[in-house]
């Protein structure tokens, strides 16, 4: 992984932030150019992690969810900040996957400019691929800064994005318990 330029990006900040009419002279605003940098940086960066599956030696066959993992990505649009909380589920096959992984691949996908389908896509095609469960389901509810703040300017509106395959997807009742373990989570 490359490692961010900040000083660089400090110095386009300060060209971007003056180009917009905002001071970087003033006491408030003498470091807001090295903050901004710094605030992307973190925000456009995962931590890197090692992937820990373990075997399903116990031939655990019932359905894994991980509720409220919090999620924070950048609009590719606007490159603004969107929140929420993501809801992954799975179907255990020969592996297990380590519960703290959940977590960090939902931040593996979100610290990049993003669109909230291609985000929830990405982690279920990922645990998909990796785990080859029987299925998995993931849900990402997330409120999005480019429509409250700019544009259309609605505040509280969350977007809802699903993602779910193999039995999580084509058994109508493995469907259901998915949606109805995540349900009083924040999403449904």
């Amino acid at each position: 992984m490359e490692l961010p330029d900040l000083d660089a990006a400090a110095d386009a900040a300060r060209d971007f932030l003056e180009a917009l009419g905002v001071s970087c002279d003033s006491p408030g605003t003498l470091s807001s150019p090295r903050r901004m940098a710094h605030a992307y940086a973190e925000m456009l960066t995962p931590r890197e992690f090692e992937l820990t599956t373990f075997a399903n030696d116990e031939g655990y066959d019932e359905m894994v969810v991980v509720c409220d993992i919090p999620l924070q990505s950048i609009c590719e649009h606007h490159l603004l900040p969107f929140v929420g909380r993501a809801q992954v589920g799975y179907l255990p096959g020969d592996r297990i996957l380590g519960l703290s992984k959940f977590a960090r691949v939902v931040e593996m996908f979100s610290r990049r400019p993003q669109v909230q389908e291609r985000l929830t896509k990405q982690i279920t095609d990922w645990l998909d691929r990796e785990l080859s469960p029987r299925g998995v389901g993931v849900v990402l509810e997330a409120e999005h800064s480019c429509m409250n703040l700019r544009g259309s300017k609605v505040a509280g509106a969350r977007t809802r994005t699903a993602a779910l395959t193999g039995a999580m997807r084509n058994d109508p009742a493995t469907r259901a318990e998915f949606f109805a373990a995540i349900a009083g989570r924040g999403a449904a």
